[in-house]
């Protein structure tokens, strides 16, 4: 758990780590974003963009 004194502006990890996961919060509609963790350290940041189509796509390959 991440105690008030860990979490400041001062530790520029931190700050790093915050702007990465907002700009990856703030570019996508849908989807998900993922941290990666290791040895209790954030070492990943992931993005998985989902993309709503307005109409279905015919599966059977017609039109491609």
């Amino acid at each position: 758990m991440v105690t008030p004194s860990q979490h400041t502006a001062k530790n520029p990890w931190n700050r790093e780590l915050e702007l990465v996961v907002r700009e990856a919060l703030e570019s996508i509609r849908f989807g998900t974003v993922t941290l990666v963790v290791q040895d209790g350290r954030v070492v990943q940041v992931e993005k998985n963009e989902k993309i709503r189509l307005n109409r279905p796509v015919n599966m059977d390959g017609a039109g491609i």
